[in-house]
């Protein structure tokens, strides 16, 4: 049977998820947010995608853009709402349930508030565990399907005329870019309904149980807070099955955000021959020891934790302060068709001028 989310359950995706946002993944305020009108508006509910029948349409429920704090964004929860009712719309037929494209600290929740008010299910699956820069890394295999796809989006800074809504179909590669052009247009960040899928398709090609898994991580850290943040950076490394790659000062951070809506560089961990460099677009992508050996790749979990373990964000980070690593090796985590489609990586090589497909692919022999 399915699970009824309810007010603590709020907190605990919030806080599980903002670990696998691996330094980005939205704001946790807008997922507090989400979480709260969504228990307090209605009864939103996680089920096992083996709760659905194999033909019931499932849509992922998505936020684009990397809301830097400079940039005028407005994401009201009744975007996320619209965005399912447009795609619906356009479908012609009722979505029986959401997944999500990521983890995040806001984007676990996505699914909550159209559960609650349109009865859509949440379902315990995701496009990746962890977030990432691209829609196509968590578009479970769709990244280079001619299949013809839609796509909505929904919101924008209304003061400053900016409010959008947007449905277009084609295939999902030529219509991603709109929607991040759009997210822009909006002020950085837009919430979107995207890829009316099978449920049978869904079962076989996304990351199973990703939901739930960023619930138990977030209980796990709630728990261990009260023991400081040493228990706290423990209890993420025991529930993720992780452990601390590195730890150091930041000493050099050099990152900056693009017209096309990334935040693309490199943030230098320590100093001398004991340093090493976490490469970012949006989220941490890869780590790299002082002489340029890989430490650590997408779609592996990487994140920068505080002392006292709270997971910071990208953009969160300044020179001198004190971060440990985290680092949950891709083969102990579920992992969806998208992370393993060689397509999906090359726009991101391109921008980061780093190799991230040999090493995401690679399979242990």
């Amino acid at each position: 049977m399915g699970r009824i989310l309810v007010e603590k359950d709020v907190e605990a995706a919030v806080k599980g998820g903002s670990v696998y946002a691996a330094g980005g993944g939205g704001w946790a305020d807008h997922g507090r947010m989400l979480g709260l009108a969504a228990v307090n508006v209605g009864k939103p509910e996680l089920v096992s995608i083996e709760e659905l029948k194999d033909d019931d349409w499932v849509a992922t429920a998505a936020a684009i853009g990397a809301p830097a704090s400079t940039t005028p964004w407005e994401m009201q929860g009744i975007d996320y709402v619209k965005a399912v009712q447009l795609l619906q719309e356009a479908l012609g037929e009722k979505l029986s349930g959401l997944i999500i494209g990521q983890n995040g600290k806001s984007s676990t929740l996505n699914g909550w508030l159209p559960s609650a008010i349109l009865g859509t299910k949440v379902v315990d699956a995701v496009g990746d565990i962890r977030a990432h820069p691209t829609g196509d890394m968590g578009s479970i295999g769709m990244a280079a399907s001619p299949e013809p796809m839609i796509q909505t989006a929904v919101g924008g800074n209304r003061a400053e005329n900016r409010y959008i809504e947007l449905v277009v179909k084609g295939a999902t590669a030529k219509i991603s870019p709109v929607l991040r052009a759009a997210a822009d247009q909006s002020g950085g960040f837009i919430a979107s309904c995207r890829n009316p899928l099978r449920a049978s398709y869904v079962r076989s090609h996304a990351a199973l149980g990703g939901i739930s898994m960023a619930l138990a991580l977030g209980e796990a850290i709630i728990a261990a807070e009260k023991r400081g943040g040493a228990a706290v950076i423990d209890a993420i490394c025991k529930t993720t099955g992780g452990h601390i790659l590195a730890e150091g000062v930041i000493s050099r951070k050099d990152v900056v955000y693009t017209r096309e809506a990334f935040d693309i560089g490199t943030v230098i961990v320590g100093s001398d021959a004991k340093s090493v460099t976490l490469h970012v677009m949006n989220e941490y992508m890869a780590v790299d020891d002082a002489g340029g050996g890989r430490l650590a790749t997408f779609p592996a979990v990487i994140t920068t934790l505080s002392p006292e373990g709270e997971p910071l964000s990208v953009g969160q980070l300044r020179e001198g302060m004190q971060v440990f690593i985290l680092h949950v090796p891709k083969d102990i985590i579920p992992l969806s068709a998208s992370v393993l489609d060689p397509t999906v990586y090359p726009v991101v090589e391109r921008a980061m001028g780093i190799e991230i497909a040999r090493y995401a692919l690679e399979t242990k022999a």
